[in-house]
């Protein structure tokens, strides 16, 4: 007879993890079938019961926004984008903000973008403020959350520095990654993120939220960042107002082990 490694203690953990996912659909091969699965299986995890669901968010390339609000509308399940030359970075702010600017018309309530880390590593801190910046205002008042792509940042020096320019930048989320590139998410760069959010909130009373992504496919990984977050927003603070994580493989497994 086999034996759950996860305690009621982490059990409960996950319940509330669960709240804070994006379910996530960001491949060259997406298909309007494919969002539409995404969405539908999103509305249908769902436990009442045990307390398990919904997710915050789905999170999709900008030209399928509109046929997920369709689909998620009146669910409380939020729409999230990623949007401004999501992964790389690499085009003109112009482009960038137009691109964000599509997928708030499009009906987004939440904004993906990502930094120029080459910038950022030249030493151009002005120009990642400065686009961030001009992202935060395009967004009209949604949601931003700030990708860093810290495993292509070289110290974590530069992962201090891109996290407190995002946050004075306008910042509502730092985010570790785009799930693009060898190194994701990690818990060492996890845990710079948040002390730079614990100091800003020491220094001006402000919150900012924090989003682990990038291969975290197992309830354990998840745990690790859940973890990290309560330590910095107590558990009364906590919530998906604050916390996310950006998830496609371990929604399923982690709805699976809950119900």
């Amino acid at each position: 007879m086999s034996t759950s490694p996860f305690t009621s203690d982490d059990l409960t953990a996950l319940c509330r993890l669960f709240s804070c996912i994006d379910n996530t659909t960001l491949e060259g091969s997406d298909t309007s079938a494919k969002v539409e699965r995404l969405c539908s299986r999103s509305l249908q995890m769902v436990d009442k019961a045990r307390g398990v669901g919904p997710v915050a968010a789905v999170c999709v390339y900008p030209v399928f926004v509109k046929l997920a609000v369709r689909l998620l509308r009146g669910s409380g399940i939020r729409v999230a984008s990623v949007a401004g030359a999501f992964p790389a970075g690499q085009s003109p702010i112009a482009i960038k903000v137009a691109e964000v600017r599509y997928a708030v018309e499009q009906g987004a309530d939440e904004i993906d973008m990502v930094i120029s880390r080459g910038a950022l590593i030249e030493g151009d801190e002005q120009r990642v403020y400065d686009e961030i910046a001009s992202i935060r205002e395009a967004t009209q008042h949604k949601t931003l959350k700030v990708i860093l792509e810290t495993g292509e940042l070289l110290s974590p020096t530069l992962i201090t520095r891109a996290s407190e320019i995002a946050i004075a930048a306008g910042a509502d989320f730092i985010k570790t990654s785009t799930g693009k590139i060898a190194v994701s998410a990690t818990p060492d760069a996890a845990q710079i993120m948040l002390h730079v959010i614990r100091c800003h909130h020491q220094k001006t009373g402000r919150w900012v939220g924090f989003k682990a992504a990038g291969g975290i496919s197992t309830p354990e990984q998840a745990l690790v960042y859940y973890r990290q977050a309560i330590s910095v927003y107590g558990e009364e603070q906590f919530s998906n107002q604050f916390f996310r994580i950006g998830a496609s493989r371990l929604t399923e497994r982690l709805y699976t082990l809950l119900t």
